[in-house]
């Protein structure tokens, strides 16, 4: 895991602050995650000096776009866009097998109270990879790269959707495959899930602009693609 005393700032203006969250990085404190040594919220507030609102979140393990608002109006007019869906989240994810080339998942997930929920994840495929690596009854292994682009944002709705259809994102635990992991662990000394937000599309709620946010991969990622493009 990549670890830095500074983040890198992606967007910024009187009202709106994004950053490239690196993997491995919790947006903010958390009782089930005590263990946690870098925590994007107050990096963040220290970096820029100011008090930061996370208006989103994403999972530890997921890298990629992280908005915050820099004062509580700003926070309660974009979290409501997030919350009635007005934003465009587009992430992308390298997962187990050759996945058809698009899709939708309409498949209710359950959160950690036990309530069942609407959830709603579409992606396209852009790339099919095999490498000679073999695995289980099979002489290789294959993988894709898609986007994907969710409807709704339920806690590990990607990870679980993808998981639903058979072609986990490589490197998830526990929503992914542990063989797959295992070989990859072994293998190429991976750790890191394959999971990144790489854009955001907001309209500015102080000016009416259409602002999208783009994140680079971080270099875990760019690394396992590398190793499937060279095939």
């Amino acid at each position: 895991m990549e670890h830095k005393s500074s983040l890198d700032i992606l967007y910024q203006d009187d009202y709106l602050v994004a950053v490239n969250k690196p993997c491995g990085y919790l947006v903010h404190r958390s009782p089930i995650a005590r263990d946690a040594e870098f925590i994007v919220l107050q990096i963040l507030r220290d970096q820029i000096g100011k008090h930061v609102y996370p208006i989103h979140r994403l999972d530890r393990k997921t890298s990629g776009v992280l908005l915050f608002a820099l004062d509580p109006d700003t926070n309660r007019a974009l979290g409501r866009d997030f919350a009635e869906h007005n934003v465009i989240k587009a992430y992308t994810a390298i997962v187990r097998g050759w996945i058809p080339e698009e899709g939708r998942v309409d498949y209710d997930l359950t959160n950690d109270s036990g309530k069942t929920q609407e959830a709603i994840t579409n992606y396209r495929r852009t790339a099919l990879y095999e490498l000679d690596l073999p695995h289980g009854h099979f002489p290789t292994s294959r993988y894709s790269h898609i986007d994907v682009f969710p409807e709704t944002g339920r806690m590990h709705q990607i990870r679980k959707h993808m998981n639903h259809l058979r072609h986990p994102i490589l490197g998830d635990r526990p929503h992914g495959c542990s063989k797959q992991n295992r070989l990859w662990k072994s293998e190429y000394g991976l750790f890191e899930m394959m999971l990144h937000a790489k854009s955001l599309e907001i309209t500015h709620p102080v000016n009416n602009n259409v602002i999208k946010i783009e994140a680079q991969y971080f270099s875990e990622y760019q690394r396992v693609l590398s190793i499937l493009e060279a095939g």
